[in-house]
């Protein structure tokens, strides 16, 4: 790929990598004549790539391309760079899709989730009415997701939920006849599958995604899905199948409202299932909202309050960047930051800064610390073998904006036994002569809580912690 370069795509540039997937890779892309910002999604062609592979893509494409809502992921446009006909450019398929400058919601929730405690209901409650308003959009259109889960519910600049990924879905509804039809493929992630799809029948669409945003809203209240699978395999789905569960913890924690609402969502039996319209009908989900109308600003504020009640906010922005010019890059030239600054980002602390300038990084999952490269990465080594987590030999690399930096992959297995994959990126900064890292935990599989807590270990480590920077009060 050194000696292939990447098409512009409908008069978007490919900027820099900001992601990665089972299937794909996920870049930043600027159109310099409109002044606009978008992802991506770059999925490569190889010779290993199946005719099964290619038709999962188009059906990706076509259904993703047409759904337009306010909680649906924007499609823009897509090109496709076939290997027989690549002319020196790197043969894949390339969506361009609204970047979602907010990064992933469970980033931001996950850093106000203490593991097992999980988040306010008023929180809960603004986030899953959006979650529920874009799937019911999603139905209306004759798309069934089935593969809802934390790792595809985004942010937007302002703070709004976007729903993502539709590689798994499929179409059981023809909008203009009414008809429907019965699904029969077993997909998605375990811990969010509905239990009819551990046997062999056919199901009905909509209330596998309606479990799905149920155990989604499970895990914004208790800080951890329910179960490991929705099968007697899993002791606690098995006791709350039996209703033995309800003197437990999480569940005695809940109020009665929300209770009885996740309670109608995760019926075991998909015919007494609620629907979305009856979701919609609930208490809990028509009391007034405590968030809605007052700000992005207020938003990004409770969504971090728990981090910033922690102390971990303090490592966001310390106290040695306030001398580096915020405003120009390394050039001295004024930074743009079009599509990506706003008083949610501002107030999420979504920009970092380094000798390279101010740039926008939507994970929280980072740090600064008061040792170089060459004696930082030794210790997160330590740290990650004494956590049993797999790791690569750190590779010096260059970026696209030309950031010279080191990256180390990890990945491990977390409570729920589920792998999680990512890429550890330590790039140097020196400030008043002190010679330092920034370091960020980039997750690329996996649950974005399992990587927060990944993160959360690192840095109270007694490797790390003696060398974390802060914001001192």
């Amino acid at each position: 790929m050194s000696q292939l370069k990447f098409p512009k795509i409908v008069g978007y540039h490919i900027v820099e990598r900001i992601g990665e997937g089972g299937f794909s890779t996920v870049y930043s892309a600027v159109n310099l004549e409109d002044h606009r910002s978008a992802a991506c999604k770059v999925i490569a062609l190889t010779s290993q790539t199946t005719a099964h592979d290619r038709k999962m893509f188009d059906k990706e494409i076509r259904v993703h391309s047409v759904l337009k809502h306010r909680n649906v992921l924007e499609f823009i446009n897509a090109s496709v760079i076939e290997p027989s006909k690549s002319g020196g450019y790197f043969p894949a398929i390339y969506m361009l899709l609204e970047i979602a400058a907010g990064g992933d919601l469970f980033d931001k929730i996950g850093m106000r989730i203490v593991p097992d405690v999980g988040i306010g209901e008023d929180i809960a409650q603004h986030y899953f009415t959006q979650l529920a308003s874009g799937l019911s959009y999603i139905h209306n259109e004759g798309v069934c997701h089935r593969d809802l889960k934390p790792e595809n519910i985004l942010l937007d600049f302002a703070g709004n939920l976007k729903i993502t990924d539709f590689g798994l879905c499929s179409v059981y509804k023809l909008k203009d006849q009414n008809k429907t039809r019965r699904l029969a493929e077993r997909c998605g992630s375990l811990p969010y599958v509905a239990p009819e799809l551990s046997g062999d029948a056919p199901y009905d669409a909509e209330p596998i995604d309606v479990w799905g945003i149920g155990v989604i809203l499970f895990t914004m209240l208790a800080g951890n899905t329910p179960w490991d699978s929705p099968t007697s395999n899993s002791p606690e789905y098995d006791r709350y199948a039996k209703g033995k569960c309800f003197e437990d913890e999480p569940w005695n924690r809940f109020g009665n409202s929300v209770l009885s609402l996740l309670t109608g969502i995760l019926a075991t039996d998909p015919t007494r299932r609620m629907t979305l319209p009856e979701i919609f009908s609930h208490p809990w989900m028509m009391s007034p909202s405590q968030i809605a109308g007052k700000g992005q600003a207020v938003i990004a504020q409770r969504l971090t309050q728990n981090l910033r009640n922690a102390g971990y906010m303090e490592m966001a922005s310390p106290d040695v960047l306030s001398g580096m010019n915020s405003n120009v890059d390394s050039d001295g030239d004024a930074i743009v930051q079009n599509g990506y600054q706003s008083q949610f980002t501002q107030n999420l602390q979504l920009f970092t800064q380094t000798q390279t300038g101010k740039r926008h990084t939507p994970h929280l999952t980072r740090f600064y610390a008061s040792l170089p490269p060459e004696f930082l990465l030794p210790l997160l080594q330590d740290f990650f073998a004494e956590s049993q987590i797999q790791t690569s030999a750190p590779k010096q690399i260059q970026s696209q904006q030309g950031i010279c930096m080191w990256r180390m992959r990890a990945g491990g297995y977390d409570q729920r036994s589920l792998v999680f994959k990512g890429a550890v990126e330590v790039e140097p900064f020196e400030m008043n002569g002190m010679q330092g890292s920034y370091v960020v935990m980039v997750r690329n599989v996996g649950n974005p809580l399992s990587w927060r807590q990944l993160w959360k270990a690192a840095v109270t480590s007694k490797q790390l912690e003696p060398h974390i920077l802060r914001k001192r009060g």
